[in-house]
């Protein structure tokens, strides 16, 4: 992937000079979206990776209704369709005494009633091999965001740190979009309102093999829950255990870990020895919190950044996907006029705080009624609670769920034109 490390100058409306008028800083869905967008806009935009690539397992790859019909508006979806995936319609909750449960999306309003699982980096290549058709777009990796450069109680870019040494960048505006671990909230100091989801996962491949059935399904026993997806030629399992329970499982031995897999899904008893040692399970540390302010001046926090979400429906990346847009449609022009101003960065927040709250307060119903009970355990058959029955099967409000699945709280389209039909050559 080829980068370019210069910046042209450009004025500022405050007549000071600036490098380009949009800074991201990382390169998840929501950074790479966004600087796409700014970029079919004519906006000057660089986005910083402190990766060399995108090959990170395990990462959000779960595309839903909403994200294919922002890309469907872009004219993208075809062809992102194109790259390999899976879908999914229907996924089932099943326990071990035999209830089932299940949601589906298939009477969706939509052209795309699935969830297409495509690899985090497969849709991270895509959107900055299509972003760089547009000249005023610039993506630099091995490019590790180190601090905000703040000058009177202003945020006026970055310092980052590459191979070849430590550079600044100066901007109109700076975006976090560097993860739920970001350095640039941090170093903006904007208040947080964390939560404690009850589950950590461990994550891990089986082959799939000939004669397999089903695509999607979680199962539930005392004290465990275990969801697959079928992956083309393997399977992904997310196995929940209790908060803090990794080192316990550990001690336990693989051979019990793999013993309880296979007696959680007997279809996968004939292969789990492909279980070798614990480098084939990676631990996934779930955390959910949310920022009460997303910006400060020439500062804005998107996506995990300013939400982190439960991996609960697989929704942040989605999540994070709209937060980009409604920050692309709400802030190009702003951007191309060299300011952008505190109002300009609350109406970002102000579009996209419910949705979050709705999502999150969906996957927080998900932990207290489904996932606690569960890993706490105890005695009895294992049952899906009656709450989580009465959401998905009572007639006024079983397609609830499917539809926040499918596509979170009020949506945002790409409605600029500037921003769904610009021309490569024109930016």
């Amino acid at each position: 992937m080829s980068v370019d490390t210069r910046h042209r100058e450009i004025p500022s409306s405050s007549g000071t000079r600036v490098d380009l008028h949009c800074c991201i800083a990382g390169c998840g869905p929501a950074g790479a979206l966004l600087g796409f967008l700014l970029a079919r806009a004519g906006v000057s935009v660089l986005v910083l990776e402190k990766h060399g690539d995108f090959l990170r397992d395990f990462r959000g790859d779960t595309i839903h209704p909403s994200t294919l019909e922002i890309l469907d508006e872009l004219g993208l979806a075809e062809r992102f369709l194109a790259l390999p995936h899976s879908q999914v319609s229907v996924f089932t909750i099943r326990t071990t005494a035999g209830e089932t449960v299940s949601i589906d999306l298939r009477g969706m309003r939509t052209r795309f009633p699935f969830i297409a699982f495509v690899p985090q980096w497969d849709f991270l290549n895509f959107i900055t091999r299509e972003a760089q058709r547009y000249p005023s777009f610039r993506l630099v990796m091995n490019a590790e965001v180190t601090d905000l450069l703040i000058d009177g109680g202003a945020t006026q870019g970055v310092r980052y740190r590459t191979p070849d040494g430590d550079r600044e960048v100066r901007a109109v505006l700076t975006v976090g979009a560097d993860g739920r671990t970001s350095r640039t909230r941090e170093a903006a100091g904007l208040p947080q309102r964390t939560t404690s989801p009850p589950m950590d996962v461990l994550w891990f491949r089986l082959s799939r093999r000939s004669g397999d059935r089903g695509s999607a399904e979680a199962v539930i026993d005392r004290g465990h829950f275990v969801v697959s997806f079928e992956r083309g030629d393997y399977w992904q399992i997310a196995y929940a255990i209790a908060k803090g329970g990794a080192a316990d499982v550990h001690a336990a031995g693989l051979e019990t870990f793999r013993r309880s897999v296979a007696a959680l899904m007997p279809m996968f008893a004939d292969r789990v020895d492909e279980l070798q040692d614990w480098e084939q399970v990676k631990l996934l540390t779930v955390r959910a919190d949310r920022l009460t302010q997303w910006y400060r001046p020439g500062y804005l926090a998107i996506g995990d950044a300013a939400h982190a979400m439960s991996p609960v429906a697989g929704v942040g990346i989605n999540v994070a996907i709209q937060d980009a847009v409604v920050a692309a449609n709400l802030l190009w022009e702003p951007l191309r006029r060299g300011t952008v101003s505190i109002r300009d960065l609350a109406r970002v927040q102000r579009r996209r705080e419910l949705p979050v709250r709705v999502i999150q307060g969906m996957q927080e119903f998900m932990h207290r009624r489904l996932l606690q009970p569960t890993l706490r355990g105890g005695g009895g058959a294992p049952r899906i609670p009656t709450a989580v029955r009465i959401l998905l099967h009572a007639p006024v409000i079983r397609g609830l769920l499917p539809r926040l699945v499918a596509f979170g709280v009020l949506r945002p389209h790409v409605h600029s034109p500037a921003l769904n039909s610009m021309d490569p050559s024109a930016s």
